[in-house]
């Protein structure tokens, strides 16, 4: 693990100061490591969505009418279990 020295405005401080008080974290080491954690968790997220939108954008326009993209979004949702199968028909 390595060692830093950082320095944080009042406010922050105050903050991490109370994060480590609730008993929610036992250290400001903790909070400060499950914030980096999350915010490497989001970028990760928005670049996977990022990449779809470009990948969506350089497949042109679709031919398909938007009843049979939501039939097949559907279907796949209820193939990998996101949507419950209701028996939509």
């Amino acid at each position: 693990m390595t060692k830093q020295s950082v320095n944080f405005t009042s406010p922050n401080d105050d903050w991490l100061n109370a994060k480590v008080a609730s008993k929610e974290y036992s250290n400001k080491t903790d909070v400060i490591n499950d914030l980096i954690r999350r915010e490497r968790e989001r970028e990760e997220k928005f670049q996977t969505l990022k990449a779809a939108i470009e990948e969506g954008l350089a497949s042109g326009i679709s031919e398909n009418s938007v009843p049979d993209i939501m039939k097949r979004v559907e279907k796949r949702m209820i193939e990998n279990g996101t949507l419950p199968d209701t028996d939509r028909s």
